[in-house]
């Protein structure tokens, strides 16, 4: 029989693709990569997946590596796609691919499966990081599958082949919208929410952040330690990657921060609506943000910020294992080396807002930035400055003159 590995995790559409793959005649190996999804028992996910029928589950804990070899040189670039979605999804699927690719050579799988749609953004993401690890890999994409769309037009045809055989999934009828959680943030899609008179932000059960209504009346502050642009220690304690994350998810959560709702241009080229939780990357966006604001050169920083919608745009679509992400992450780790210092933020009722910042490589100089008398720089040093580059105006205004332009 021919075998395949499939990205399982144990929701809705990847319960009953393992049941399908098999029925197409295919042996399947179940791979759960553990990507910090909150509020989800693990090993009954794979006792899940075993009692399904797959010939072996296994899970793989990648929740330090999501946070710092995909989530933090990201954050590094202040990558936002259509400037407000932080990508935790979008950043987690590469890996995703590049774990199931690891396990299918153990195994000598013949394809990777996943349970991706035709009509989103992950199946381009899932396909373009296995193809570019392994450029031969058969990818098996049921959603694709004219035999099982037919057999499963739909979430409610999925939720009564689960109901029928007894898999327990949290989606419902009566609540289908679908979730995507992992240690970044979480995502929250379909169901009601394609109503975009909805308010979704009522509607979606959030799992890490509360309201910011609910949140306490009182300002609680945080303070954040970077080396060369990466988070290390966050209230003076130093901890990884995924400790750092965690910690903020925490506290950003009791505090309302992080929550959007957004109407996005997928790659495919269809809108769709999200909602999206993600407080720990949102405090850590601001804090290295303000930071960069005194140790980045002028002409740097806005040379990054030019390039980093296309960033995100390649994130988002899924060109993570490419030569011109390899180029742009080896820019950005050269800009980060001076980006070292500490920032302390107030959070209250969903803002984040800055307190202090210092930094051992601060290019602020108060003698020279003061608008009091005295001081370093030589205010008349700007005549010549402004004569020289306003000498293109001057000219072309002279010639708009003789036209007699207005």
């Amino acid at each position: 029989m021919p075998s395949c590995v499939l990205a399982y995790s144990g929701g809705l559409d990847t319960s009953v693709i393992l049941g399908w793959l098999q029925d197409e005649g295919y042996q399947v190996h179940a791979v759960y990569v553990d990507l910090g999804q909150p509020c989800e028992d693990r090993e009954a996910i794979m006792q899940k997946a075993r009692a399904a029928g797959a010939v072996s589950a296994r899970l793989v804990d990648a929740r330090e590596e999501l946070c710092r070899d995909f989530a933090f040189p990201v954050l590094a670039w202040q990558a936002r796609y259509e400037t407000v979605y932080l990508l935790g999804t979008s950043i987690a699927r590469p890996l995703i691919s590049k774990v199931c690719l690891d396990v299918a050579r153990e195994v000598k799988a013949d394809a990777y499966a996943h349970g991706a749609t035709g009509k989103g953004n992950d199946q381009c993401r899932f396909q373009l990081a296995a193809e570019a690890i392994d450029p031969h890999v058969k990818v098996l994409a049921p959603w694709r599958m004219e035999k099982f769309r037919q057999a499963f037009p739909g979430r409610t045809e999925l939720i009564a082949y689960c109901q029928q055989h007894g898999i327990p999934v949290k989606a419902s009828t009566a609540k289908p919208y679908s979730s995507d959680e992992n240690c970044l943030h979480i995502s929250y899609e379909a169901g009601r929410l394609e109503d975009l008179t909805v308010n979704g932000v009522e509607l979606v059960e959030f799992g890490m952040t509360v309201s910011p209504q609910q949140a306490p009346d009182q300002v609680e502050s945080v303070t954040l330690d970077f080396e060369c642009g990466i988070p290390v220690a966050v209230n003076g304690k130093r901890g990884t990657a995924l400790e750092i994350v965690q910690s903020l998810n925490i506290i950003g959560g009791r505090n309302g921060i992080g929550r959007i709702d957004m109407v996005e241009n997928r790659f495919v080229g269809m809108k769709s609506r999200g909602v999206y939780e993600s407080p720990g990357m949102t405090i850590l966006y601001t804090g290295l943000l303000q930071l960069e604001q005194l140790t980045l050169d002028r002409d740097l920083v806005h040379l990054r910020d030019r390039l980093a919608p296309e960033v995100a745009e390649m994130v988002y679509y899924g060109f993570w294992y490419c030569a011109k992400m390899d180029a742009l992450m080896a820019f950005i780790r050269q800009l980060q080396q001076p980006i070292t210092g500490s920032v302390t933020l107030k959070l209250y009722k969903g803002n984040v807002m800055v307190d202090r910042r210092q930094s051992p490589n601060s290019l602020y100089d108060e003698g020279i930035a003061t608008m009091e008398g005295g001081g370093s720089y030589n205010q008349t040093d700007a005549e010549g400055f402004l004569r020289i580059v306003g000498l293109p105006g001057r000219v072309q205004g002279r010639l708009r003159s003789r036209r007699g332009d207005a």
